[in-house]
C-alpha cells in the first residue's frame, strides 16, 4: 500500500484519516498551529497540504531527495534557527498511534520544559517506551540517575541490538532500559552545535540552506546542497555519540502511554477490527473459513480476499500487488521491497 508517491503516512486507513492528520492533530493544547511544520518529501506536498489544510505552504520543509533523519531535522532546526536563535522544537514523527493524547501532551510539555531549563550547556531530551519484548527493530535507551521527578539521563545509545542483547535488555526491565520513540525536544542550537561537532560536513551543508531559506535563492541552495549531505539517521551521527559527551546532557522522560509504531503490517493489525477468532480485518469483502490470528486487507472494497485453513497469516492486496506470508516473517518485507524494486522497478516501488 505505501509506495513512493503516496508513503503509509498519507494513506487514511485508520478510520478515515491518516497517520500524519492524526499525529498533526495530537499537538492540539500542545503547539499552535502557526508553529508547527511539516518536513517531508517536496513531491509530496500537495498530499501534504491536502490532508492539512490549514498548515499552509511556507510551513513546508520540502526535501528534494531523502537523506534518512539527520538531515530532516537539521534541516528544520537550521531553517528555525536562523529565523530564532533561541528557539526550542520537537520532532515528531508521523507513524506512531499514541494513546491517551491528554497525557502525552502533558508528558511532551515536560520535555519543553526541560530543554528549556539548561540554555547554556543544552540537553537533548528524548521519550522513552516500555519494552512490550525483545524487539531487535528499536533503539534502546540505557537509563541512568534521574533528574528531578521524571527525568532519566541516558548513559548511552544503542541502536537496533540484535536477539541476545535485546533479550537482556528486556530481561533487566524498563528502570534501566527503555526502547527510543524517536520524538525528540531540544534547542535548535543544540542540536546543530553537537551536529557540527559530529558531523561538521553536514552541518556546513544545513547552514547553508538555513541562512538561504528566506532569501530568493532558497531553491538555487537546497537543491545543491541537500542532496550531498550523509544519508545517516539522528540516532546513530547525534544520539549515541552526545550521550557518551560529557559536554551534552541527554535526558530521557518515561512515556507510560498507549504507543504504537506503524512500521509493520503486524503492528498495523493491532489497529483493526477483530472477529472472534483473532483475525485483524481491513478489507471490505472477506471469506474466511478455518482462519484464525491472520491480518486481511485490501485497498480496493469491491476485491474479496477468501481463505481456507490459514493461521498467523499475512494477505494483502492492492491493485498492483499482493504479498502473502507468515506474520512471523514480516521483518523481512523491507529485503522483498528492496528485490521487488530491482527485479520489476519504480511502479512497485
Amino acid at each position: 500500500m505505501s509506495r513512493a508517491d503516496l508513503p503509509k503516512q498519507l494513506i487514511p486507513f485508520i478510520e478515515g484519516r491518516s497517520l500524519l492528520q492524526i499525529a498533526y492533530q495530537r499537538l492540539e493544547g500542545l503547539v499552535p498551529p502557526d508553529r508547527r511544520y511539516i518536513c517531508a518529501g517536496r513531491s509530496h506536498q500537495p498530499a501534504v497540504l491536502a490532508a492539512l489544510p490549514k498548515l499552509g505552504a511556507d510551513r513546508f520543509l520540502g526535501e528534494p531527495v531523502g537523506r534518512d533523519t539527520l538531515a530532516a531535522v537539521g534541516f528544520a532546526a537550521a531553517v528555525l534557527a536562523a529565523r530564532d536563535p533561541d528557539a526550542v522544537i520537537a520532532v515528531f514523527t508521523a507513524d506512531h498511534l499514541i494513546e491517551p493524547a491528554a497525557d502525552f501532551r502533558r508528558i511532551v510539555e515536560q520535555g519543553f520544559l526541560l530543554a528549556e531549563a539548561e540554555k547554556g550547556t543544552g540537553t537533548l531530551v528524548t521519550f522513552g517506551i516500555a519494552p512490550a519484548g525483545p524487539a531487535t527493530s528499536y533503539g534502546y535507551l540505557e537509563l541512568g540517575p534521574p533528574i528531578g521527578e521524571t527525568a532519566r539521563i541516558v548513559r548511552q545509545f544503542h541502536e537496533k541490538p540484535p536477539p541476545a542483547t535485546a533479550e537482556d535488555y528486556f530481561r533487566q526491565g524498563p528502570e534501566h532500559y527503555l526502547w527510543n520513540s524517536g520524538m525528540f525536544v531540544w534547542r535548535a542550537a543544540t542540536l546543530l552545535d553537537c551536529i557540527r561537532r559530529y558531523e561538521p560536513a553536514v552541518f556546513e551543508g544545513l547552514q547553508a540552506i538555513g541562512q538561504a531559506w528566506d532569501a530568493p535563492r532558497r531553491d538555487e541552495v537546497l537543491a545543491r546542497v541537500y542532496p550531498a549531505l550523509k544519508k545517516i539517521s539522528v540516532d546513530f551521527a547525534v544520539m549515541e555519540p552526545a550521550s557518551r559527551d560529557e559536554s551534552v546532557r541527554v535526558a530521557a522522560i518515561p512515556m507510560p502511554l498507549k504507543w504504537l509504531d506503524v512500521g509493520s503490517w503486524p503492528s498495523y493489525a493491532q489497529t483493526c477490527p477483530h472477529d472472534e477468532r483473532g483475525n485483524a480485518l481491513a478489507a471490505e469483502k472477506r471469506l474466511l473459513l478455518d482462519t484464525s490470528n491472520c491480518l486481511v486487507a485490501s485497498s480496493e472494497p469491491e476485491h474479496l480476499i477468501a481463505t481456507i485453513g490459514c493461521q498467523d497469516m499475512i494477505v494483502i492486496h492492492t491493485r498492483s500487488a499482493t504479498l502473502i506470508c507468515p506474520a512471523d516473517k514480516a521483518e523481512q518485507i523491507k529485503e522483498l521491497h528492496k528485490r521487488v524494486e530491482k527485479q520489476f522497478g519504480e511502479r512497485y516501488a
